[in-house]
């Protein structure tokens, strides 16, 4: 009777430290940090050994408990990056360290933890802000700063509306480039402001996939080369994507020198 009961527990324990792992990675997590909480979580909630390994595409942990050992895997499914969800999850893992939580509030937790996101149109204002911004400090004048804006906020929309319907992620950086592109080109094709070219290269800002890029580093530092490689793939492809596109509105454009 007691063996059923330890069982039962580290078949409920190993489902939620593979739970964490599997939202820590969805939600954009470098790799040290999801195997670190999910063998934090399994020790704080009695486990004797809890083993996690990555893949770009899967989880696959494995807790021993007892000299029994329970292997389960999770498929992953790329959420988008929210660091309120790592927060949240750290936050509960800390917690049941200190023996706040046990199983079952662990579970109601993570269960209850809900993305939180922003007003689409104020996203689509401050990409349009910051992009920019950086124009200006670049050296544009008031109307490159405009054109820049107006270019980057309506290519984040594109990208917005791309999105929600699912295309496939090198499909929407191709077709946001092209649009920011077209858009901040008109500038250079009829010569608006200072230096037209800060325009161009400015609102296309919001297409670096920096934080996969930062995160690939990371994991490559620090032993997790197979999922550093993945992620740095994974951004590489997004970035010729995005070159596509410019290059598309560029010959549109008839623009035959990026370069002033």
């Amino acid at each position: 009777m007691q063996v059923e009961k330890d069982n039962d527990r580290q078949r409920e324990v190993t489902r939620l430290c593979v739970q964490v792992a599997l939202m820590l990675l969805q939600y954009g997590a470098e790799s040290a940090v999801i195997v670190q909480m999910a063998h934090r979580l399994g020790i704080a909630l009695g486990m004797d050994s809890v083993e996690c390994a990555l893949t770009p595409n899967a989880v696959i942990l494995t807790t021993l408990f007892n000299g029994h050992c329970i292997t389960t895997a999770r498929k992953n499914l790329d959420r988008g990056i929210n660091m309120q969800v790592v927060t949240e999850v750290q936050r509960i893992v800390i917690t049941a360290e200190r023996k706040v939580y046990d199983v079952s509030q662990v579970r109601n937790r993570l269960n209850r933890i809900t993305p939180l996101k922003y007003n689409r149109y104020f996203v689509v204002f401050m990409i349009g802000l910051s992009c920019a911004s950086f124009a200006h400090l670049s050296g544009g004048d008031a109307m490159i700063s405009l054109i820049t804006f107006f270019a980057s906020s309506i290519a984040m929309f594109v990208r917005q509306e791309l999105s929600k319907r699912h295309y496939n992620p090198i499909i929407v950086f191709s077709i946001t480039a092209f649009i920011a592109s077209i858009i901040a080109g008109l500038g250079l094709k009829y010569n608006l402001g200072n230096d037209p070219h800060i325009a161009l290269a400015s609102s296309v800002l919001l297409l670096v996939p920096g934080f996969p890029l930062i995160n690939a580093l990371a994991d490559i530092l620090k032993g997790h080369v197979n999922m550093g490689l993945g992620r740095w793939t994974i951004a590489t492809i997004l970035t010729f994507g995005a070159c596509l596109g410019i290059v598309a509105a560029l010959s549109l454009l008839d623009i035959t020198s990026w370069g002033s």
